[in-house]
């Protein structure tokens, strides 16, 4: 989890075209101005969407910067920034000491942005698991939609849920509607989720996708029932690790592919990793086919979309690609 965090904070640091200003022109902060500013830049710009806040604790100079103490979702990380507040630097990495990547393999090179499949089929099986509030869970879904559309019928195309929650009752009230529209009405579900990823608005969206209403809430009703979902947040001893409450409407297939948190992209049967900008997912989901079909080479957009709700893109663009951050998980 702690891993997890850090990432997410990662993801928008600035990795290209950074310097420290010379001596003459540096504006040292009092802490308590950089500890405020600090707790803006992470709430308002690196955890926009998220359900959680940062809390700066502790603040002190280390070689010449300063060393912060930071709270997220119930996890404490050491964080350095410079002192005049123009470079943060989310994790501290101990230089003389061999990665766990680096002592696992022999050729250390970065993680691909495009991740070939091993398993091709002529009709790709494409499963995406994610929490419905999790703002990389989102991130991914604005990024897959389009190559989703530019496939058609040439893939078998499912969103799933996580076996857990971690964002309160509104992200399993979503995943019950979202279950119910994509199994009921699979035509018009799309639709509905390209229009929810804008604002996190499901009454509004129902309306505009042409969802059936009566249908919707006796199938939500059904499956609440069927699944303990509402009866189980209300009883924190049936909570998945005594911290999460469980969603178990795809419980099976999380066991089966081993999910591990939001987002998990399954392809074929195999675990892929992938940038979550639509032309890099375009190329991982084709690479997945026996024979390509013309539609892979649809031309989208190589933007990173942005994290949590909204039609914003990330402006961190190569690190997006580098770092894929999955903030929403607890498994190690």
């Amino acid at each position: 989890m702690k891993k997890a965090i850090i990432l997410s904070l990662a993801l928008v640091l600035v990795l290209a075209g950074c310097g420290v200003k010379a001596p003459s022109a540096v504006k040292v902060l009092t802490p308590d101005n950089a500890k405020a500013q600090i707790t803006d830049f992470i709430n308002n710009q690196l955890l926009v969407g998220a359900p959680y806040k940062a809390t700066v604790n502790t603040i002190s100079e280390v070689d010449g910067l300063y060393k912060m103490s930071i709270d997220v979702n119930n996890q404490t990380i050491d964080t350095y920034m410079t002192k005049d507040a123009t470079i943060f630097f989310p994790q501290a990495i101990d230089m003389t000491k061999k990665t766990a990547a680096a002592s696992s393999t022999a050729n250390n090179t970065p993680a691909p942005t495009v991740q070939t499949v091993n398993n091709k089929t002529a009709k790709p099986s494409v499963e995406l698991f994610v929490m419905s509030q999790c703002p990389y869970g989102t991130q991914i879904e604005k990024g897959i939609l389009p190559v989703v559309a530019a496939l058609g019928k040439k893939i078998d195309f499912a969103v799933k849920f996580c076996d857990y929650s971690m964002h309160g009752q509104v992200e399993i009230n979503e995943e019950m509607n979202q279950y119910c529209i994509e199994k009921n009405e699979p035509q018009n579900y799309q639709a509905y989720l390209k229009c929810y990823l804008v604002a996190g608005d499901s009454a509004s969206c129902v309306k505009t996708a042409k969802i059936n209403t009566a249908k919707l809430a006796s199938c939500v009703a059904a499956t609440d029932k069927k699944y303990s979902i509402t009866a189980g947040f209300n009883d924190k001893s049936t909570w998945v690790n005594g911290q999460y409450p469980a969603f178990n409407v795809f419980k099976d297939d999380n066991t089966k592919y081993n999910v591990q948190g939001s987002p998990t992209l399954v392809i074929n049967g195999e675990t892929i990793s992938s940038a979550r900008d639509s032309a890099s997912l375009l190329k991982t989901i084709c690479s997945a086919f026996t024979t390509q079909p013309a539609e892979c080479q649809a031309q989208l957009s190589s933007a990173t979309p942005a994290a949590g709700f909204g039609t914003a893109t990330d402006n961190s663009g190569a690190a997006a690609a580098t770092w894929t951050p999955t903030p929403c998980r607890w498994r190690p």
